[in-house]
């Protein structure tokens, strides 16, 4: 018999609302202490959607359907998950780099980062170097999220790092990328600061980041 977590990556993969917010209402009704382990099971749901959208048993109306349950089940499971961690830990800077109109993996690592306690300032998607390195200085942000789904975009990312160097200010920044083609190899190639595979890990570190 499966457990309430396979049942909810099972309804994330067949994308059954109904069967995905009734499970994320129990688990909130009962305390929230699987709030965490929720939302591994959702992620994990989600990569297969993902996975079904690269073969083609999937459309993009299915990933985008994915993307927007993911938003819903982040906004109930929320005030769980932001018991686990200090509120108000800065602001964070996040964004998809120019080239990429990807915006679902940004939209849950965006709800992560505000459950975790942090401001963030979403630019959206296809945002230019320069626009990234002008809203750090502007806003005072020190911390930097790029992502991307294409491969297209690490070069972009890239192009991010060059921009604060070029600006004199890549020693008042951490950079962190994340996306689909994002592994240490391009990280190394990018010049970023670190890398995550998913959104939690990226919370843990820019925390660790902001608290020195």
């Amino acid at each position: 018999m499966m457990t309430n977590l396979e049942k909810l990556q099972t309804a994330v993969v067949e994308l059954e609302e109904t069967a995905v917010m009734e499970i994320v209402e129990q688990i909130m009704t009962s305390g929230g202490n699987d709030a965490q382990a929720a939302m591994e099971a959702c992620r994990e749901g989600l990569n297969k959607v993902g996975q079904l959208f690269e073969s083609g048993e999937y459309f993009i109306s299915e990933l985008v359907f994915a993307g927007v349950l993911m938003t819903q089940v982040l906004e109930r499971l929320k005030p769980a998950l932001s018991k686990n961690f200090d509120q108000q830990l800065g602001k964070i800077l996040l964004c998809t780099v120019e080239g990429d109109l990807h915006d679902i993996g940004k939209n849950i690592v965006k709800a992560m980062f505000e459950a975790a306690g942090f401001q963030v300032a979403d630019l959206g998607i296809d945002v230019k170097a320069n626009v990234i390195v002008e809203t750090a200085k502007t806003e005072n942000i020190s911390i930097i999220g790029l992502s991307g789904v294409l491969t297209l975009a690490i070069d972009s990312m890239k192009a991010v790092v060059d921009a604060f160097k070029n600006a004199g200010m890549r020693d008042k920044v951490h950079i962190i990328i994340g996306g689909n083609p994002v592994t240490q190899e391009v990280c190394d190639y990018v010049g970023a600061d670190a890398w995550a595979v998913n959104p939690q890990l990226g919370v843990n570190l820019c925390r660790e980041w902001v608290k020195g």
